[in-house]
């Protein structure tokens, strides 16, 4: 009998599956049926999917906000109603912008901006995804939402294919990027394809293959990571072993907190390093020495 399995396994996604295709598959080659994935590629993307297993599932809901990388390519001249290569054409000029033009234009899409989703994407209105209304022809208008570019470099451009490095908050879609370039330089343009390299605290270079992920069995189990390297950007409270019991039956502790150490959710850790679960804490006393509680709201037991 095979021990559980805890942890996150970092899959190198190829083109075609969709993200719930690789936990589909994650499921079978790791045995278990607690398997997710924190933050969806589309089906022609390739690259970093993480997903979450066993008790990491738990902690799903505090990485969905982690930043992204990719390496994504944009061709001028073509727009189409999915954003993407995949879709219809919806605009055909021919037409391609200069290098100048096109390093100008990038000016307007850093940092903070607002964005519009695409029609063809998960975004929900009224309770139900965008692409399934739009798949039936129904007027379908995501709403704007915010979000921050917060890298975009030009890396190559020739004859109207360019290649960009991008790194980008939670919620952007690069398909929107190239849709808004293409209207902007007023050629049209679609995002022709789309690689992540990073999500959070993880990158390809801890990726399993595809293939390897299809034959599972060892080699899969052996590729999770341990659970204690999960969301390091959120800051640690070191427990004592009485606290630690505490937690485990879901009550409350106090601790002073380290400066730097800044709420409202913190991660709990016992005083080997390993992530006992998440809390929240109470806002910070105004003597330093005085200590904060610490609600559990999540306990990996």
């Amino acid at each position: 009998m095979t021990s559980p399995v805890d942890g996150v396994l970092v899959v190198d996604k190829p083109t075609g599956p969709t993200s719930h295709d690789v936990v589909s598959v994650g499921r079978r080659a790791l045995g278990t049926s607690k398997v997710g994935h924190t933050g969806t590629l589309d089906p022609m993307a390739t690259g970093v999917l993480v997903l979450v297993v066993g008790r990491a599932t738990r902690l799903a809901r505090f990485m969905s906000g982690d930043m992204k990388a990719y390496e994504a390519q944009v061709t001028f001249g073509r727009a189409t109603d999915t954003y993407d290569a995949l879709g219809a054409t919806t605009q055909e000029t021919g037409r391609h912008p200069g290098r100048d033009a096109l390093a100008a234009a990038l000016a307007a899409f850093t940092g903070p901006i607002v964005q519009t989703p695409p029609a063809y994407s998960a975004k929900k209105i009224g309770g139900e995804a965008a692409y399934k209304l739009a798949r039936r022809d129904e007027v379908v208008l995501p709403a704007p939402v915010t979000v921050t570019v917060h890298g975009l470099e030009l890396n190559a451009y020739d004859q109207g294919v360019a290649t960009f490095s991008v790194r980008v908050s939670s919620g952007f879609y690069v398909r929107s990027l190239a849709h808004d370039l293409g209207t902007q330089l007023g050629t049209g343009a679609h995002l022709s394809a789309l690689r992540r390299t990073r999500a959070g605290a993880f990158g390809l270079g801890e990726a399993l293959s595809w293939g390897s992920l299809v034959s599972g069995g060892a080699v899969a189990r052996a590729a999770v990571l341990s659970i204690d390297r999960l969301l390091p950007e959120i800051p640690a409270v070191t427990l004592a072993p009485a606290d630690v019991a505490r937690v485990k039956h879901g009550q409350t502790v106090q601790a002073v907190l380290q400066p730097g150490v800044t709420g409202p959710t913190l991660r709990l850790v016992d005083e080997g390093g390993r992530l006992v679960g998440m809390a929240e804490a109470s806002p910070q006393p105004a003597s330093s020495v005085a200590p904060s509680v610490l609600q559990p709201v999540v306990i990996l037991g």
